[in-house]
């Protein structure tokens, strides 16, 4: 548990962020994570965000040592896809029990379920997660994984990122640690060459950066290592030998990333694959850092030809929807990178953002969002559901989009609404996903269903009154009287 408190604080102390950088010494040990308060949803614990990081290694068996619970509420948590190996799809559990606490088994179920997914599935490697339990009863978990390396052949690699140490952007970190203390580097690759890079904190979601990767295939721009979005154990483990590095996420990795700089000298810059504007800026920054370090400045040249020619596609298929779209109001309820890179690319075809959350981006993040709206009150840290719907009822953004958990907020509000977190359908990344993102709010918004919703509904009206025969006066009295008792009044009984 020291060597644990040790490495927690050492991720606390992040020389590559300039808020931590301005910190004292006392600041700078608590970090940038909120404390957790018992009993209070925080968002994902750090087991929780250890799980995000790793688990899009595709050929890796993910084992939990834990009770069941624990598995069964991480498992599948996103939506990150693979071109090859299903095994990370395989979930794999140590499934304690009181017993096997008291009776003190838990090391002992941990090396026999190790030597069991060996023999089933022959996997390159074992990811063992302690949780909450299993840390707290003391378990040695990098002893047993030791052992199971030794005695099985195969690289066991202990993630420490049990649920109590803090915050899932804390786990993040620990699993970027993780890799580099027992997988980055343990293997010399034997095809190293002057254009391989690193991309960091990219997952893969519905497949988005397979949008990406044929325009640095197209420019002979090798990715030796996506972490962890479709990432394979071998990729991973010669990463070590990229020449730059790009960072999508730097809240999850930058201490990845800044400690590859160091080790191996691999420099890297933080960019984006969302919107025009901000994916040919990050090809342009690819080619510099390699050049920098070796490659043949005519890469620049080819990378400016490919941006003209992919700009153009992109802007041709746009323009079908820039009429449609041109002022309307969206209001961004997500956070991290897409908090800006998607404010970017929506702004750069008309559309207002009426607002954008900023609960999980970093301090350079809000920067970003600043530079871009040039003003701060469409920025909010959080926004209560309340507010939320009074927002979106009140007619002040035409669609919203965040993820699912706020999705039946704007329903309720009759509110269009996309989805752009991890569970989405859709890859958004690059040219070819900013057109879609753009077709899939194109559709949103001018769904038919929304103008059959606003209507009054059916039982909310009644037929026009047809007066066959003149009424005598006491049918007109019984008439108003039956409308007084309803609340209504002749001019209610008309058509909606």
């Amino acid at each position: 548990m020291s060597l644990l408190r040790a490495k927690i604080q050492d991720v606390f102390n992040e020389p590559a962020c300039e808020q931590n950088r301005g910190k004292d010494a006392k600041a700078r040990k608590k970090g940038c994570s909120k404390p957790l308060t018992p009993g209070a949803a925080a968002g994902g614990c750090a087991f929780d965000g250890a799980k995000i990081v790793l688990q899009p290694i595709t050929d890796v068996a993910h084992l939990i040592h834990a009770p069941l619970a624990c598995e069964g509420n991480s498992w599948d948590n996103r939506g990150a896809a693979s071109s090859g190996p299903t095994l990370w799809r395989t979930s794999f559990t140590t499934d304690l029990t009181e017993l096997d606490v008291v009776m003190g088994q838990g090391e002992r179920k941990l090396f026999k379920a190790i030597r069991e997914i060996k023999e089933a599935y022959g996997p390159p490697a074992i990811f063992v997660y302690p949780t909450c339990v299993t840390a707290l009863i003391g378990d040695d978990i990098e002893a047993v994984c030791k052992r199971a390396a030794e005695k099985f052949g195969l690289p066991v690699v202990p993630v420490n990122a049990p649920g109590f140490v803090g915050s899932k952007n804390l786990g993040n970190k620990l699993a970027g640690e993780a890799l580099l203390e027992h997988v980055i580097g343990t293997v010399e690759p034997d095809d190293a060459g002057p254009y391989d890079i690193n991309i960091l904190g990219e997952f893969n979601l519905s497949g988005e950066f397979w949008l990406v990767k044929p325009l640095l295939d197209w420019l002979g721009i090798r990715v030796r290592a996506c972490i962890p979005g479709d990432a394979r154990y071998f990729d991973i483990a010669c990463a070590h030998r990229a020449r730059a590095a790009m960072m999508v996420c730097s809240t999850a990795l930058i201490n990845l990333a800044r400690k590859m700089e160091q080790r191996w000298d691999i420099p890297f810059f933080e960019g984006s694959f969302y919107g025009i504007t901000d994916t040919s800026e990050a090809l342009r920054q690819i080619s510099q850092l390699l050049v920098k370090k070796g490659a043949d400045p005519e890469i620049l040249g080819r990378t400016e030809a490919l941006i003209a020619e992919e700009e153009a596609i992109a802007w041709k298929k746009l323009a079908a929807y820039q009429p449609r779209l041109e002022g309307k109001r969206v209001l961004l309820n997500t956070g991290g990178v897409k908090s800006w890179s998607v404010v970017h690319a929506l702004m750069e075809i008309g559309i207002e953002i009426v607002g954008t959350s900023v609960k999980k981006s970093t301090v350079e993040d809000k920067e970003r969002i600043k530079q871009i709206l040039k003003e701060d009150n469409h920025i909010f840290e959080q926004m209560a559901p309340r507010e939320l719907y009074a927002m979106l009822s009140e007619h002040k953004a035409d669609i919203m989009l965040s993820g699912g958990r706020t999705q039946f907020i704007a329903l309720k509000a009759k509110t269009p609404w996309l989805d752009i977190n991890q569970e989405r359908q859709h890859p958004y990344a690059g040219y070819d996903g900013m057109v879609e993102l753009v077709r899939q709010i194109d559709l949103a918004i001018h769904n038919p269903i929304w103008f059959q919703v606003r209507e009054p509904a059916p039982w909310d009206c009644q037929p026009a009154v047809r007066e066959e025969l003149p009424r005598t006066k006491s049918e007109t009295a019984t008439l108003h009287a039956v409308q007084k008792f309803a609340g209504t009044t002749a001019d209610d009984f008309g058509e909606c």
